[in-house]
């Protein structure tokens, strides 16, 4: 039987990203995962700190990195996502195949 030389990577639905943010913040912050909202904000409503933020962004790059090859969130843009609805918007954004939506 011939190795496996290929592995597909199936795209991330907008529920698995919001799972995987609530299931990540749930763990570093160590709070409930059922509740963090959408609208919950980082620092106000879940209390997040700088290194907690940081944890947040690595742990994220290593789960979507496992699918998403080169999945990074960059620094300046972290300071921008002030929500977790701010967080899944911004992923699926940079899930979206960059091939999708350009001219044609």
């Amino acid at each position: 039987m011939p190795a496996e030389t290929h592995v597909e990577r199936t795209p991330f639905s907008r529920d698995e990203v919001i799972a995987l943010i609530r299931d990540q913040l749930g763990e570093i912050l160590e709070i409930d995962p059922d509740s963090v909202e959408l609208t919950s904000a980082f620092v106000d409503d879940l209390g997040a700190d700088p290194m907690a933020l940081f944890e947040f962004v690595e742990a994220l790059e290593g789960e979507l990195g496992e699918r998403s090859v080169g999945f990074h969130i960059d620094d300046e843009d972290m300071q921008e996502l002030t929500t977790v609805g701010d967080a899944v918007d911004y992923v699926m954004a940079k899930l979206r195949p960059a091939s999708s939506g350009g001219p044609g």
